[in-house]
Parts: C-alpha cells; structure tokens; sequence
C-alpha cells in the first residue's frame, strides 16, 4: 500500500493514520511515538511480513527510526535529534532518542540529550465493537541533558516524564481526522534541553485532517510547565503538512513557536522561557 507524508510544525511535526497511513506514529524529538513534541496513543513499529508465524514475529515488532533538524533561526540554534522505537506484544513500546542542540549565538554552548521512553497502550482504538473509543496508552520518559549550562543555571541533570494519552481517528466526517489529547507530568525546562527542575502537570493536544491518503494537515500544541524558582515554559505549538512518499518513508517538513529567545539562559527572567520559532524538516524510516 503506497503512501507519502510530509510534515510542517513547530520544533517538529506529522501525523497521519495509524493502521490506515504507515509512518504514524513518527518518531518525536524525544524518540516517543508521536509527532513532534507529543506522543500519540499508537506504538511504533511494524509487524513482520510474511513468513511463519513464531516467537519473534508476534512478539517483536520491526523497528523504525526518525531524524529531526530544527533551525529556530531567530535565536541561532541548530536542533539534531534522531531515535529508534519498536514495540513488543505489539502492545509496549520502547524507545531511544538523542539529542544535538548547538546554540551557536551563546559561544560554546553545545547540549546533547538523550531519552529514554517506554509506552503501554491499555485500550485499543474501537474497542468494545463501537466506532467511537480512542486509543488509549500511559507512558514515560527518563531523559538526561549533558551541557554546562545545566551547571551554569543549578537545574539537574536528569528528568522523568509520565503522561496519559488518548487518540482517536474519526472516519464518520468528508474527510479522516486524527485527534490527540493528554496530560503530561514534567519537570522540563525548554523540553529538557535546558534541564530539570520542580514537577508540573500540563496538558497537550494534537488535531489533524486527512485530505487525500497521502497528505495530512494539521497542529500540534504543548502548554508550558511551571517547573519552580519562577521558570515557566513557554506554550509549544506548530503547523503541519504530511506527505506519505512510500509505505516505509515519512518526509516532514514544519514551522514552530516556543517562546522568547532572549530567556532561553536568563534563569532570573523566565517567565515564558524559550528558544524561538523556526521551521523543522524530519525523515521517518519504518523497516
């Protein structure tokens, strides 16, 4: 079945049908199934083709892999991430994801993260034999930020997210729409590149419509955590195009918003702490 995805949004983006489009979920920024920032309900990782049925084939999914670069060109910031995800029992998903921030406008002033995520999806999509239960799954994320600004600031080092997720593709309209929503429990500061600090509970959300089978339009919002000591995280959001070039590649291609640049090492002035705008481009790979 032959597909094709290209993604516009902030930081990051995509979407488009679980089991109808391949390539959703991608891989976030984080290595989560999701989209850019967020996660969506669905598990990464295709199931084998072909072949006889064992161990491996029904409990171990292929892998898949994605790579961002963001360019938020108002603050000087070259963003790299890339990860790797699969899921076991086709129901748990496990993921990797490394990060590259070079903040070239502050000197040396390179961060690597690297995240650790698993995902349980605990209600599939339509069950119940109705037409209208979303996809829901629990997940979590333990993420660790190498920097000597994390020094520099007194934030921590390491980090853990938990969230809750429900998704839902509704068919019954002209056109397929995919919608996300859930809540996420962080200590972020700017998306854990800047580092760790107080727990917050925030909410997150995803809405995107399916124009033609291979193209998905949509947005993608992420409000922005009080993590203590007066830091507040700028609201995230992006606008985004999808194109499904094959059933295994997912180009992407986005524009997004996270907050005053100029905060983005003033730890003293950080009431909608961020790293400005720019445009993100991804490639997804599903094996």
């Amino acid at each position: 079945m032959n597909k094709t995805k290209i993604i516009i949004a902030a930081a990051a983006a995509a979407i488009a049908t679980h089991g109808i489009f391949a390539g959703v979920p991608l891989n976030n920024l984080q290595g989560t199934g999701g989209i850019a920032f967020n996660p969506l309900a669905y598990t990464a990782g295709l199931p084998w083709d072909g072949g006889e049925t064992n161990a491996v084939n029904d409990w171990v999914s292929k892998p898949q892999v994605g790579t961002w670069f963001v360019n938020l060109n108002d603050a000087d910031i070259n963003w790299y991430a890339g990860s790797v995800a699969l899921n076991f029992a086709k129901r748990l998903e496990v993921s990797y994801g490394y990060g590259f921030i070079n903040a070239r406008k502050y000197g040396d002033k390179s961060i690597e993260t690297h995240n650790l995520g698993a995902k349980l999806r605990i209600l599939d999509e339509n069950a119940f034999e109705t037409s209208w239960v979303p996809a829901i799954a629990v997940g979590g994320v333990y993420k660790h930020t190498d920097s000597k600004t994390v020094d520099a600031l007194g934030l921590d080092k390491y980090g853990f997210d938990a969230y809750i997720v429900a998704t839902k593709l509704i068919t019954q309209t002209p056109v397929p729409v995919l919608v996300s929503g859930g809540l996420l429990y962080t200590d972020e500061v700017v998306n854990g590149v800047v580092g760790h600090n107080d727990y917050d509970t925030v909410a997150f959300g995803n809405v995107d419509i399916l124009p033609a089978e291979n193209i998905a339009i949509g947005v993608e919002y992420k409000q922005g955590a009080r993590v203590g000591d007066g830091i507040r995280n700028h609201d995230y959001w992006d606008g985004h195009v999808a194109w499904f070039v094959t059933d295994r590649l997912t180009l992407v291609a986005a524009f997004a918003e996270t907050g005053d640049k100029d905060k983005f090492y003033r730890r003293g002035s950080a009431k909608n702490l961020g790293v400005g705008s720019g445009v993100v481009f991804s490639l997804q790979y599903q094996f």
